[in-house]
């Protein structure tokens, strides 16, 4: 690792919440660059925000949104766009001006801007003044709540890729994901909420942090379900119940184990063909006392790729006319060449379209790349 990509990294380690970007100036003044600016990408992935003043990044063709999409450098017309990303986060884009020819110096620009990625993840928990930055409207209390639970929107493992997104993105309320992975295994989560507001975000936090205590502690889904159940049951009996599925990826095999409780839809996209996976329906968590759940096992092929989508996507109407399940297979073969989150941002991209702006309904659309075991 050379010495300015060493020099930075200290900086940013030793530099208060509030001055990473400054900090990364400072060192980035020994290549000559003399603008630098942080484009994060917002709640909504439509925009690349800038930290300071500045006007938003939206148009799809800009170089900004070339290296989010591509997570590549992008150079143009002397301006350096390097993306923000961590662990396949992608958290926004570097703006650096002049940028330096040197092919080499451009790649240094490249790892500093990754080491600030892992600085921003480092600090957020301690400040809000990235957090703030990446909305470009206010979220309602229930989203901010929805937000805050989740592990991250993307990840990137050597056997696995993900991704996930929330619909209305400033004002969902009860849908929502959570993943976790230990190397060996990859555990998937996806709640379709019910309720309205802060009442369906509260029920799907406590669905959500029940469901992290049993994991955590090594029960398999079958009882992670039930504990889950069993929480919701206790405080509502029965008169608050949300639908959810649960997984488990042996990423060394592929062995797929799930856990169907009045779930949202799961889908295979396999050598460019679309089918639903056929599910065995339980009860959803929390509508009756004491639920047994029973695990289901699939086998999956390298390369194939998972799709976890809501009601709120096949319901989703425009001009009286459901989206649909056609038009999802539809769009979904369209997906293969993609990554698993821009294949997310273009189906909700797509939803949008055709319901001409937001969802009125939550939506949350889950997709998982297995890659195959690495030798």
């Amino acid at each position: 690792m050379s010495e300015p990509v060493n020099r930075a990294r200290r900086a940013l380690n030793e530099a208060p919440a509030e001055l990473l970007l400054d900090r990364i100036a400072d060192v980035l003044a020994a290549y000559g660059v003399t603008r630098v600016e942080l484009l994060q990408v917002d709640y909504r992935l439509s925009a690349l925000l800038p930290l300071a003043d500045g006007e938003a990044v939206t148009g799809p063709g800009h170089p900004a949104w070339r290296c989010f999409d591509h997570q590549t450098p992008i150079v143009a017309d002397g301006t350096g766009y390097l993306p923000v990303s961590m662990r396949g986060e992608r958290r926004g884009v570097l703006r650096v001006a002049p940028v330096p020819g040197d092919r080499a110096a451009l790649g240094e620009l490249a790892e500093i801007a990754t080491a600030l990625a892992h600085e921003i993840a480092a600090v957020t928990a301690g400040t809000d003044l990235y957090r703030t930055a990446r909305r470009s409207r206010r979220l309602t209390l229930a989203a901010e709540m929805q937000w805050e639970m989740l592990p991250g929107r993307s990840r990137i493992r050597p056997s696995f890729s993900l991704a996930g997104q929330l619909e209305p993105a400033y004002a969902v309320r009860g849908d929502s994901f959570d993943w976790s992975d230990d190397g060996q295994r990859l555990w998937l989560s996806t709640i379709n909420g019910t309720g309205e507001g802060v009442a369906a975000s509260m029920l799907t936090s406590l669905a959500t942090y029940a469901l992290r205590n049993a994991r955590r502690a090594g029960l398999g889904l079958a009882d992670q379900a039930a504990l889950a159940d069993q929480a919701i049951y206790d405080l509502h009996r029965g008169d608050r119940h949300l639908a959810a599925l649960l997984m488990e990826l042996d990423l060394r095999s592929g062995a797929l184990t799930v856990v169907d409780a009045g779930s949202p839809r799961l889908v295979l996209l396999r050598g460019g063909e679309v089918r639903e996976l056929p599910l065995e329906a339980q009860f959803p968590l929390g509508m009756f006392e004491a639920t047994d759940y029973h695990e289901q096992r699939f086998e999956l092929c390298r390369g194939d790729r998972i799709f976890v989508v809501s009601d709120g996507v096949i319901e989703a109407t425009g001009q009286d006319v459901r989206y649909g399940e056609t038009a999802l297979d539809r769009f979904l073969r369209r997906t293969g060449p993609m990554e698993p989150l821009d294949a997310v941002r273009s189906l909700i991209g797509d939803l949008r379209a055709f319901v001409a702006g937001d969802l009125v309904d939550d939506a949350v659309v889950v997709c998982l790349d297995w890659t195959g075991p690495q030798d």
